[in-house]
């Protein structure tokens, strides 16, 4: 039930209505037209923009629109008013019958009250964390986890065919190093000193990898030259790893649908594959690019690269996708990975790649739209950086890793729950500060605290009134007498609940899962408020000890409240809490 959705479509059949007898001339398009929450509370209900949008292109005032479609608004039954405001916006207020039903409609409709079809079951893949199989992943990769995961659970809840997917970058130079590396801790393993040197990783979660290298091989390749063990001990390092990333994302609450291998791209033809389909476009040519910024003539030497026209697709440059050696550039592999992804058939793409590759936007952005030739939308976010704070000092690297904090020295610290709400809490591109003090602060300064805090005290309230006698299932609670609710402070709350179903087509729309997060916070305030009324105001009191009816009622509202949250904290990947420690 979106109360938003069906006072569009009243205002949208009004303006039908209008065009019918003539008030506003034919070919007008009503895509523009908008029903929302007004910027302030005091002046209605909801708000339209319809003749703002319509002024111009009927040739009309937009106060002589409005006044026309005051009047026929007037007339419907869940208007309770319509007014004309500044230069033709329409303020509404709606019948309170409407918000007891939309509460009634929240109990029978229950955990899936705000799910949409915007989405159409259109196929949609999130790529997230893809960190490079060397290690733990660490705060930055913990940041692009939660968001990628809470982006892919809205979208289902938003209607959306999601697939969750890990990029393995196991094709690069950095997993020789890693290969190098192990073969260290295996030499240690064997008793031998060890130096890490030239770039090789130095943290102690490769102790182990070394000592079951050693468990498998024994020593035989202990003394022997890189050309023996590296292909070997590479595979067998990032199976390792993978498997410790796998137990990294259980922690934080994460499964993948699929695990695609950078490695697979190579010796297979795909990457010939995508770039023919680039060249059979006239997109890939042979040619040497302009010095880059900051070069001079006598430190640039012009060599001829294999090109993809990038530009032709909005991009600053084109790009080099093979080397005057003949060797693959970086940019290659992702080509003919997203071309992979085009092939399955997704309707639309959406990357989470860390605030390190902004330059990369443009050209993946060019790439897919090459290889779709425009059909599929390719959505990249960046997400910012983490600071962590613990005592009001920052959060010192962690010894295991080697030189970073990683997911498991967060979520070992806090939980995750605790975690993955935090890390919701600021818009994926803005800069993150995560204190783990304040984090576990019992306040309303801490949205985590706060928000679990409503669901929990609406449990106890459901178990009080139940201690009573009431009768309190949510098919009991949707048949209560909800015109016992009549305080205003109770039609805020069944308000502000109303707006969940076009907070979730919002968010999904714009991709932005923090949304859920700020309004979960609104919303929980509103119940709290409610809550300590009921000090002073004893008829507020979610249990009425004589009144079974009204306590039925009240406890509808609360309940309402707890689906909503509990539905909020489901797409964040957060448990609600029943009760607080």
């Amino acid at each position: 039930m979106n109360l938003f959705s069906q006072i569009r479509e009243l205002v949208i059949d009004n303006l039908h209505a209008m065009l019918s007898e003539g008030s506003l001339p034919r070919g007008l398009s009503f895509d523009n037209v908008a029903v929302e929450p007004p910027r302030d509370a005091a002046h209605g209900d909801m708000a339209t923009n319809a003749a703002m949008v319509l002024a111009k292109p009927a040739q009309m005032k937009p106060r002589d629109i409005a006044e026309l479609l005051v009047q026929n608004l007037a007339m419907d039954p869940r208007i309770e008013s319509a007014e004309v405001a500044g230069p033709g916006f329409i303020n509404l207020r709606l019948s309170e019958t409407l918000w007891r039903d939309l509460v009634k409609n929240v109990l029978e409709t229950g955990a899936d009250f705000g799910r949409s079809g915007m989405g159409q079951g259109k196929k949609v893949n999130v790529e997230y964390v893809s960190a490079n199989p060397t290690g733990p992943l660490h705060v930055g990769h913990t940041r692009g986890a939660v968001f990628g995961d809470a982006l892919a659970s809205l979208l289902d809840f938003a209607g959306y065919d999601v697939t969750r997917e890990y990029y393995i970058n196991d094709g690069g130079a950095q997993v020789d190093v890693l290969a190098r590396s192990v073969y260290l801790r295996y030499l240690e393993a064997h008793g031998q000193d060890v130096a890490f040197e030239d770039g090789t990783y130095p943290g102690d979660y490769l102790v182990p990898v070394g000592q079951a290298l050693k468990d498998k091989v024994g020593d035989a390749y202990v003394g022997q030259d890189e050309s023996v063990w590296l292909v070997e001990i590479r595979e067998f390092a990032t199976a390792a790893m993978m498997d410790l990333i796998r137990d990294d994302l259980k922690a934080l609450n994460v499964t993948m649908d699929k695990f695609f291998s950078e490695k697979s791209l190579y010796g297979t033809g795909l990457i010939e594959d995508a770039l023919a389909s680039l060249e059979a476009k006239g997109l890939i040519y042979e040619g040497v690019l302009e010095p880059p910024k900051g070069k001079t003539p006598e430190d640039w030497e012009p060599r001829e690269q294999t090109l993809f026209k990038s530009t032709e697709h909005g991009d600053d440059v084109d790009r080099p996708v093979k080397k005057s050696d003949g060797a693959w550039t970086y940019f290659a592999p992702d080509i003919a990975y997203h071309y992979d992804k085009v092939q399955r058939g997704y309707d639309e793409l959406i990357d989470i790649f860390g605030a390190d590759h902004g330059g990369y936007v443009k050209r993946m952005k060019a790439a897919v739209s090459a290889l779709s030739d425009g059909q599929t939308p390719l959505d990249i976010k960046l997400t910012q950086l983490v600071k962590l704070w613990k005592n009001g000092e920052p959060f010192k690297m962690s010894k295991r890793a080697g030189n970073f904090v990683t997911l498991r020295d967060v979520v070992e610290q806090v939980g995750a729950d605790v975690t993955r709400f935090v890390m919701l809490t600021r818009k994926n591109d803005a800069p993150l500060d995560f204190d783990f003090d304040k984090v576990l602060e019992q306040s309303k300064d801490n949205p985590v605290f706060y928000v679990q805090y409503a669901h929990a005290r609406v449990c106890s309230a459901l178990k009080k009134a139940g201690e009573t006698g009431a009768a309190v299932t949510d098919a009991d609670l949707a048949c209560a007498d909800l015109s016992l609710l009549s305080d205003p402070a109770e039609i805020a709350v069944a308000k502000k609940v109303a707006e969940w179903p076009r907070l979730v087509e919002i968010a999904g729309r714009t991709n932005e899962p923090h949304r859920v997060a700020f309004y979960l916070y609104e919303l929980a305030s509103e119940l709290h408020s409610l809550y300590h009324m009921g000090k002073d105001k004893p008829e507020l009191r979610f249990v009425q000890e004589d009144n079974a009816q009204a306590t039925q009622a009240k406890i509808a509202l609360a309940r309402a409240v707890a689906i909503v949250i509990s539905a909020g904290l489901g797409i964040l990947g957060v448990t609600p809490a029943q009760e607080m420690r």
